[in-house]
């Protein structure tokens, strides 16, 4: 029962956190500077991180967790500070919140495609291979000049 949970509430979570994220990022004030209000929201996001040892607690010690790091670690940082700095200034020059949004994440998933075939050895089904072509016209419809 609890993997069946843990299958659902994860994509459920990352669903809701993307949405609201898109709907924050739009509704930030352009007139304050964009590397304040970041750093503001990482000391947040820290602190946030911290509670969720209470959910999520470390057995064996942080010591002995941050020695099984990688290089992920430092790559997801400087990804999410692009993503966070990518959408602020999108949304700043006028890009449309339902555009943006879908418009970013078709492209960075079709750029993932060939990294995950190759690189992660995943598989891709016909019915795989459609959605992507369905991406592709949407990508054209979103971008669809009236």
């Amino acid at each position: 029962m609890k993997p069946m949970f843990l299958f659902y509430f994860s994509i459920t979570l990352a669903i809701a956190s993307s949405a609201f994220y898109h709907f924050v990022a739009k509704s930030t004030p352009s007139n304050v500077n964009f590397t304040v209000s970041l750093l503001v929201t990482y000391a947040v996001a820290f602190v946030v991180t911290l509670v969720g040892f209470f959910f999520f607690p470390v057995t064996g010690g942080v010591k002995a967790e941050l020695v099984k790091l990688n290089w992920a670690s430092i790559g997801l940082a400087v990804a999410v500070v692009g993503i966070e700095y990518g959408f602020l200034l999108t949304y700043r020059a006028g890009w449309n919140l339902g555009i943006a949004a879908v418009l970013v994440n078709v492209v960075a998933s079709l750029i993932l495609v060939p990294v995950a075939i190759f690189l992660f050895k995943d598989r891709l089904t016909w019915i795989n291979i459609a959605g992507i072509f369905v991406c592709l016209i949407g990508l054209l419809m979103l971008n669809w000049k009236k």
